[in-house]
């Protein structure tokens, strides 16, 4: 098994520079350190004497407080303690890097002198492939022998640096073949230019006649590995496209072997590719501060609670029903969709027995779809009895639809951030709060207790003429108490927790990565359509009002 590995400078003021490591305590009472790029920052806002620092900006909902050394859960509130250790687990490095080793160069900074240039394996590839990237005329290094070698060979001076690849580069496979089979065609990554010398002490480009290229069956797999590591600057310099693959650095070694034979295909087909790693889950925008958060224009208050409605409904189901159904005398020769039965036989139902009778049989006004009175007024007694009824067949909604949502609050405002795909304007967050408690007799348990997990959840809708839209209907669906449920969750398997109900919310900020986030050009006409199965359009908005 081939593994990517990779080595970091860090500047000697960091915390890895200075061997300064924050960690965490877990469940477990042991401490677990952090991420590089979060130990930077924390320690950063540390060494500012910042009270505090939010790290939403690095893609993680939790808050480190510095004067109770803890770590704050944004979402759930739940606190750990962190420590900061001096040990020196990183090695210093005196001085600064030399500027061959920066890349990208800055444009327009003055020449440094020549520095003589490392001898190493890897050195010699990378400095090989920015060599045959710089294109024509520029020199080509030496590989040095497996014999013994003279006394002192000259190192051949650095050439250009060329620009570096992105952090999570992991693993790259481009095209392989000499630029002189391709007939002087221009490739995007080619072999890099190793030419054998007559003697080892011989400059480049002196000998009698050209020295042939070696072939990949001569490298190792350590050189086949660090080549690749060296070809991933080329390829990312010259517009290769990059495909994201997911746990390259995980245990299981199966999405690494996906990695290689995608690697592998593409060179195969003479097409270079660069495998790199995906971008980071961005839940939340960065911190917003009271005052630059604004109310919707259109939109009065900035808050709404639920209590548990007391349904509209008639003195029986038969009355409820009455209003949407007209009697049929002589029923079609076809079947009843909720028993099954022919419409001219009586009702099928072997539950409760309504008081009506079984043969009975009515046609609903608006999608004229046919059933036994019995079957309808046994559906309505096992829903909601809200005074409402959705066909079962056409699932049209008579009355006013409402749900079994439990007590909570709605809170919206629009932050000072766009949304990804959304850069022409600001950003709506909508944070919905339901704390756990007891189900009511509309609940599939009642008097047993729920659970309500991840609350507040933060959801977000663009601040544009659409977005508007939607959030108002949507308020009218919380107030209908449409918006979540109790029921199992589908992604957890745990019963009686609060739930999403049929309605789409994005809760992703800056990253799609669960296709609960943006850019998704096609959510906000979808949205409209699912709450328009709930019987919420704009002609709610006028119910409302009235």
């Amino acid at each position: 098994t081939i593994r990517p590995v990779r080595r970091s400078y860090y500047d000697p003021s960091s915390a890895p520079g200075k061997g300064v490591v924050w960690e965490w305590e877990n469940d477990s009472g042991t401490w677990t350190p952090y991420d590089m790029d979060v130990g930077i920052t924390i320690q950063r806002a540390y060494e500012k004497q910042h009270p505090w620092v939010d790290l939403s900006a690095i893609g993680f909902c939790y808050v480190i407080d510095f004067a109770t050394m803890g770590q704050i859960n944004r979402q759930t509130q739940r606190k750990r303690r962190v420590r900061r250790r001096l040990d020196m687990v990183y090695p210093l490095v005196s001085g600064t890097l030399p500027k061959s080793q920066s890349w990208p160069a800055s444009p327009g900074a003055a020449a440094a002198p020549p520095v003589p240039a490392c001898t190493c394996p890897q050195c010699l590839l990378v400095m090989s492939v920015k060599a045959a990237a710089a294109g024509p005329g520029t020199a080509t290094l030496q590989p040095r022998k497996a014999a013994p070698a003279p006394p002192a060979a000259p190192k051949p001076p650095l050439p250009t640096a060329g620009p570096k690849a992105p952090d999570g580069v992991a693993v790259v496979r481009g095209s392989l073949k000499p630029l002189a089979a391709q007939g002087g065609r221009r490739q995007a990554a080619s072999t890099p230019a190793l030419s054998s010398a007559s003697t080892s002490g011989s400059p480049p480009g002196v000998g009698s006649g050209k020295a042939p290229r070696p072939g990949l069956g001569t490298l190792n797999r350590s050189h086949l590995q660090r080549l690749a590591i060296a070809q991933s600057r080329v390829l990312i310099a010259s517009g290769v496209p990059t495909v994201p693959v997911k746990n390259l650095t995980g245990s299981s070694p199966v999405n690494p072997a996906l990695a290689g034979i995608t690697g592998i295909l593409m060179s195969a087909a003479g097409l270079p590719v660069c495998l790199t790693r995906p971008p980071k889950l961005v839940l939340h925008p960065p911190p917003v501060s009271k005052s630059e958060i604004q109310s919707i224009p259109g939109i009065s208050h900035s808050c709404r609670k639920t209590t548990k409605k007391q349904a509209k409904k008639g003195k029986t189901p038969e009355e409820v029903l009455k209003k949407y159904l007209q009697k049929v005398r002589h029923p079609p020769d076809e079947d009843c969709t909720i028993c099954m039965e022919r419409l001219s036989a009586p009702s099928g139902y072997k539950g409760p027995q309504p008081a009506i009778k079984p043969d009975l049989v009515g046609k609903l006004v608006k999608c004229n779809h046919v059933f036994h009175l019995h079957c309808l007024v046994a559906m309505y007694n096992n829903g909601n009895k809200d005074g409402s009824l959705q066909c079962p067949t056409c699932k049209t909604i008579y009355g006013v639809k409402t749900g079994t949502q439990p007590p909570g609050k709605m809170e919206y405002h629009i932050i000072p951030h766009a949304l990804p795909g959304h850069a022409d304007c600001k950003t709506i967050r909508i944070i919905y709060n339901i704390p756990p408690g007891v189900q009511g007799p509309e609940h599939p348990n009642p008097g047993k207790s729920f659970t309500a997990r991840g609350f507040p959840r933060h959801c977000y809708l663009p601040d544009s003429e659409k977005g508007r839209k939607v959030l108002k209907l949507l308020l009218v669906a919380w107030d209908r108490r449409l918006i979540f449920a109790i029921g199992t969750s589908s992604t957890t398997g745990e019963s009686d927790t609060v739930i999403w109900n049929e309605i789409h919310h994005k809760t992703e900020f800056g990253s799609n990565l669960t296709g609960h986030g943006y850019p998704d050009i096609n959510y906000l006409d979808n949205v409209l359509a699912e709450l328009a199965a709930q019987g919420i359009t704009e002609e709610s908005l006028a119910q409302e009002k009235d």
